[in-house]
């Protein structure tokens, strides 16, 4: 068991998919406004009282729906999904598949969002880091997961892009603990689809919540026992997907 105290170990890889996003990402924005963080609260707001309402719902469901702009400094969203949508208009994001190293697969038949993985280098990105690992140190406190670490990419689900019934660990490779999604969409509607379907981990067959990804919305749950599928969208559709793990070295991407 590890301490409560212990911070999350991040250790530096050089990685040409990032390294290739972050460049293409000066490239594009140029002088454009990437994102800008304002006001005099710029930390997150994440205290002891919500921490214990997140390993509640752990706890209990498995899993939990999470309105964070509360938690967050003011801003952080818009640059955020300022973020992404640059990134979306060049080759730094790569479609997604299934597995890692040299199990993954990519098969459009069940995924066909694009992603890119976040390392922490702009200001939004650092910002968001410091709230990821505010929730691991907590989550550790109180339900003794051993987390280590915790990994994030933003995801782009274009109009007809989907991700079918799935769960969040891999086989053999049980080092996903929790997995967080937080939505990025302003002005998101029924019409506009791709809601998240979450399945009972009781009850594989039973649908438990269906989320729509509005801006702030976040999801919390169990990877090893949450069933879950991202329904067909119908515009353009932004999201963060971290996911806290045991392991200490990174694997493979």
């Amino acid at each position: 068991m590890h301490s409560d105290t212990d911070q999350a170990i991040i250790i530096s890889f050089p990685d040409p998919v990032l390294e290739r996003a972050a460049d293409q990402l000066e490239q594009v924005a140029g002088d454009e406004l990437i994102g800008t963080v304002t006001g005099a609260d710029v930390q997150p707001a994440i205290d002891g009282f919500w921490l214990d309402e997140l390993a509640d719902g752990l706890s209990e469901s498995a899993w939990m729906e999470l309105d964070l702009p509360p938690r967050l400094p003011a801003g952080l969203l818009a640059a955020l999904r300022n973020e992404v949508a640059i990134l979306d208009k060049t080759e730094a994001m790569s479609r997604a598949g299934i597995g890692r190293g040299s199990g993954l697969v990519k098969d459009r038949s069940v995924r066909r969002d694009k992603i890119a993985w976040l390392d922490g280098y702009s200001e939004p990105q650092r910002l968001l880091f410091e709230c990821l690992e505010q929730i691991r140190e907590g989550l550790n406190r109180r339900l003794y997961l051993g987390l280590k670490r915790f990994e994030a990419h933003y995801a782009t689900y274009h109009p007809g892009d989907f991700y079918k019934r799935h769960l969040d660990s891999f086989r053999g490779r049980a080092s996903r603990v929790v997995s967080l999604v937080l939505y990025l969409n302003e002005d998101w509607g029924l019409e506009d689809g791709g809601e998240l379907r979450v399945f009972s981990a009781a009850d594989s067959g039973q649908v438990v919540g269906q989320v729509r990804p509005e801006a702030g919305r976040a999801v919390l749950f169990l990877s090893e026992q949450v069933p879950h599928e991202v329904l067909p969208a119908r515009r353009t559709r932004y999201s963060i997907a971290c996911w806290f793990r045991q392991d200490e070295v990174p694997l493979p991407l």
